[in-house]
Parts: structure tokens; sequence; C-alpha cells
């Protein structure tokens, strides 16, 4: 599978000038997934009663525009208002237009983000040429119980994951970097899967420099690819389908892995 880690500037709480420079990225790219980073329209805003889109209106329409217009299905977090709540809410739209959606769970306190909106508490599976995606939002990524993957066991005594790539889009601060590519990798080894994380650059309205840092992993926990730091990146990388099975097949961690529930 293709994938397009878009490592791009926003302007802040300007939906109009962000969805058009996307657009103008779009006719060179061949892929099968873009990703896009957290509330890709905004930036991470706290004012979701000024700039939060009703079920998403506009921005998802130029999403789904723009996965019919690519073949390839698109991904990123927006501020939306939905039955008189605010929500971080992730779109996953594939190459049909069909949509999946995703609340972020974890709401990052020290933003205050708490305070104006509502988390999610429902995890999902896309199903994605050939490829089972659990697509996340930024703080979501400290908790890795809530990111764990599942390994179910199957009648001929093999298990099946629940995912093959965890995917997180972020706005996270260049301040906290170090640990952004720590946990990342930590993610890849210990739910033996592909990751990937997409994260915007420059500088937001609240003065928060953000350096991108975009990263692959591999199940190994090896990075495939790293953005350059602190630059403008949408670059398309090929995951290796063939080095996640053979994992998989040699070192059998899923029969030994831990059973629990989460609860909402």
């Amino acid at each position: 599978m293709k994938i397009t880690l878009a490592q791009i500037p926003l302007v802040w709480e300007s939906p109009k000038e962000n969805l058009s420079f996307i657009q103008s990225q779009l006719s060179s790219l061949d892929t099968d997934l873009l990703v896009l980073p957290e509330m890709f329209t905004t930036g991470f805003t706290m004012k979701p009663e000024l700039h939060a889109e009703l079920d998403g209106a506009d921005t998802l329409r130029a999403m789904q525009t723009w996965a019919k217009q690519l073949q390839a299905a698109v991904t990123g977090s927006v501020s939306v208002s939905s039955s008189g709540k605010y929500y971080n809410r992730l779109f996953f739209v594939n190459d049909k237009a069909d949509t999946t959606v995703y609340d972020k769970r974890h709401l990052f306190r020290m933003g205050e983000e708490h305070l104006h909106y509502t988390a999610g508490n429902r995890l999902i599976t896309v199903n994605h040429c050939g490829w089972r995606i659990r697509p996340l939002v930024c703080y979501d990524l400290r908790f890795p119980v809530w990111s764990r993957n599942r390994f179910n066991a199957v009648g001929d005594g093999s298990y099946v994951p629940e995912y093959d790539l965890l995917l997180f889009v972020a706005n996270w601060p260049a301040v906290r970097a170090y640990p952004w590519r720590q946990l990342l990798i930590a993610r890849a080894i210990e739910n033996q899967c592909f990751v990937v994380g997409v994260n915007r650059v420059g500088m937001d309205g609240n003065g928060v420099a953000h350096t991108g840092n975009s990263l692959v992993i591999d199940p190994l926990g090896k990075v495939v690819y790293e953005a350059p730091e602190g630059e403008t990146s949408i670059k398309t990388v090929q995951l290796d389908r063939s080095l996640l099975e053979d994992c998989r097949a040699k070192f059998k961690v899923g029969f030994d892995a831990d059973l629990f529930r989460l609860e909402p």
C-alpha cells in the first residue's frame, strides 16, 4: 500500500486557506491513502463555537471529492459540531467516498481540550487495500491500552491481529518531539504492526511551534521514513506487507498476549 504523509503548515483558524492549499498539492499524487494532520482545517483551535463545522460540512465534502479524484482514501481530523456537542473528529474517507468516523478519545487537558470538546468512546478499524487500519488522534498516542492490538485466536491454532497499521494524526508540539518519536516506535513493536504518525509544521495561533517529525515505522521498530524536521513535506511511502507477515510468522507474540477489556 502506498501511503502519503502530508506534513504541512496550517493557517490558523482558516479552513478556506487550508483546504485550498491541500487541493493544490493533489495533482501530482499517486497514492492509496493520504494522511492529513489533526484539525487540518483550523489548527488546534479551542474555539469550536466559532469554527466547528456541522457534521464536517464543507471539509467532509472536500475530502470525499479528493478521494474520488485520487482514487484513494483520505483521512485527518476536523473540529465538528454534532447533536449539540463538539468533537475532534477523524474522518476516514475511502476511495469510493464512503466515510467512517472516529472521535478523539483522549482530550489534551494541558491545552484545555477537555473543556471544549466531548471525548469519543469507540475504536474503529477500517479495511483498505487489504490492510486493517486503526486510526487515532494525537494525545491518544500516550495511552497504550486504548491503542493495543488484540490477537484473536482462530480455529487452526493461529491468530489474527485486529489491525495491521496503527495511524496517528497530530498537532504535536516541537517541545515534546522526543516522546512523540519514542512512543510511535514503542506502539509499533508492542502491537506488531506498522505505525504511521503525521504531524503538522509551523507556529499556531497560540505561539506553539510544531516541527512535524512525521514517521513511518515497521513492526520491528525500525524507522522506514522520517520527514525532514520543520519542513513542509508531502511524501509517499510504500508499506511492505511481506515484512509484516514475516515478522508475525517468525515471532508469534500474539499467543502470549494478555486478554483485556476496554471500558468506555
